[in-house]
């Protein structure tokens, strides 16, 4: 049996299935919203060659504290490596696991795309399948916005390449756990706390 760190709320897996049939972990990481706090973490990261897929940060609702959401291969780390370290720096206040098949996890992609009279309408067709708004538009370019799952995302960028792509930024994906929903039997599943 292994010994959970304290302060790391454990990932719940449905079915029995295990966290590497997904390959990463999603780490809700509550730090004091202070200067240094992103880099300390990305020294730790960097130091230890851990590999992290994606890493957002910004500040909760109460002002003291900031919110990373860190995206990690779990091919070059253990889960418990990971929080050990982490709970050695002196602002970290809570680390939740999230569980990738019990959360609703979002990500933004800012795109340029070439866009002439003949592919324009092409282009702004495909963004409204995927649910894209068109931000900003230029003579032979479009920039294009969308903020969706990290496969979706994946999806429209290799559609629109043909067209293609001038310049591409993506956030890193942010996350939260689902909610509760009423079960077939009339009660409540319980949501997990992140």
């Amino acid at each position: 049996m292994t010994n959970t760190p304290p302060n790391l709320i454990p990932m719940s897996m449905p079915g029995g299935k295990s966290a590497t049939e997904i390959g990463y972990h999603v780490l809700s990481v509550l730090v004091e919203n202070k200067a240094g706090v992103l880099a300390r973490v990305a020294q730790l990261f960097s130091r230890r060659g851990y590999n992290i897929y994606s890493l957002a940060v910004a500040p909760t609702d109460d002002e003291r504290f900031s919110r990373l959401t860190v995206v990690v291969d779990l091919e070059s780390v253990t889960l418990e490596q990971i929080t050990k370290q982490l709970h050695k720096l002196i602002n970290v206040i809570k680390i939740t696991e999230i569980d990738p098949r019990e959360s609703v996890q979002q990500e933004l992609l800012l795109a340029i795309v070439a866009a002439d009279t003949q592919s324009r309408s092409q282009i702004m067709e495909l963004a409204g399948i995927f649910g894209a708004k068109v931000i900003d538009v230029g003579l032979e370019r479009l920039t294009l916005a969308l903020a969706d799952t990290p496969d979706r995302l994946d999806d429209f960028t290799d559609l629109i390449k043909v067209f293609g792509i001038i310049e591409v930024q993506r956030t890193g994906r942010v996350a939260l756990t689902k909610l509760a929903r009423p079960s077939n039997r009339g009660g409540m599943n319980k949501g997990k706390a992140s």
